[in-house]
């Protein structure tokens, strides 16, 4: 079966959205699913290069990630925007908004309460983003200072575990872009966030530069709703019937410019 494109749906989906309707279907294998024909997942835009805005189109490697397992499925993927804490709360699966959520989300004993995760698909670490120039090398050269984090992540997490110590301000932030502008605007003097994302937006900024990064062991994986065991091993399934066939490298390639290690 030829791959099939993506198709996001226009609209965001708030926190106290109607759980998606249509009568919902099912997969290959008889697995449950909110809508017939679709894999529907939860992301949260802009998060590049995992999921984001481009010419009109929602890309990245979430996304082509997805719609590969969507495929192995018998099935489309569905995209809808909705805000990441709806997304780390679970609310969004357990209400069936959606499928799955897929936003780069690394795997925490809090989130494994709230819903349950495939295996992992990406290893990542946290890095410290600040202008060129600042000085600024690690946390303790923070002290006194206020860091940028995106809400509701790991790096607000390990930056919250380390501000006592280094004697810094969090400062919280909605998305990543507005995270990382507040470290080109001098709301902050730098930021903390995955390394693959801030990696990406240094690339095309180039007055910042990655000064630190922090090995947390995060993975990401892809939520299901808690208890929802089929769903889960199908994903599973076909995320290792991908990376089998090589598929997942050639998607991990086109995104990083290199092979996983």
């Amino acid at each position: 079966m030829a791959s099939l494109p993506a198709l996001v749906l226009a609209m965001a989906v708030t926190g106290c959205a109607e759980p998606t309707t249509g009568g919902g279907g099912t997969a290959d294998g008889g697995v449950e699913v909110v809508e017939e024909g679709y894999l529907t997942t939860c992301t949260h835009l802009d998060y590049k290069p995992f999921q984001f805005h481009d010419q009109g189109k929602i890309v990245g490697f979430d996304v082509d990630l997805v719609d590969a397992i969507a495929r192995e499925m018998g099935l489309q993927q569905k995209i809808q925007d909705t805000p990441f804490e709806g997304i780390q709360s679970g609310e969004v699966l357990n209400t069936r908004q959606c499928d799955v959520a897929a936003a780069a989300i690394s795997i925490t004993p809090t989130r494994e309460e709230n819903f349950d995760f495939s295996d992992p698909y990406f290893e990542a670490t946290q890095a410290l983003v600040a202008k060129k120039g600042s000085g600024i090398r690690n946390l303790a050269d923070l002290r006194g200072k206020r860091v940028g984090v995106q809400l509701a992540t790991t790096g607000e997490q390990y930056a919250n575990e380390n501000k006592d110590a280094n004697g810094y301000e969090v400062a919280q932030y909605e998305d990543l872009p507005l995270m990382v502008s507040a470290v080109q605007t001098d709301q902050v003097a730098a930021a903390i966030n995955d390394n693959s994302v801030l990696a990406d937006f240094v690339k095309n900024n180039p007055e910042l530069e990655i000064v630190n990064e922090f090995s947390t062991g995060d993975q990401y994986g892809i939520g299901v709703a808690e208890g929802n065991t089929a769903l889960r091993e199908q994903i599973n399934q076909a995320l290792q019937k991908i990376k089998d066939s090589g598929e997942y490298d050639q998607i991990y390639q086109k995104w990083f410019g290199t092979a996983p290690q």
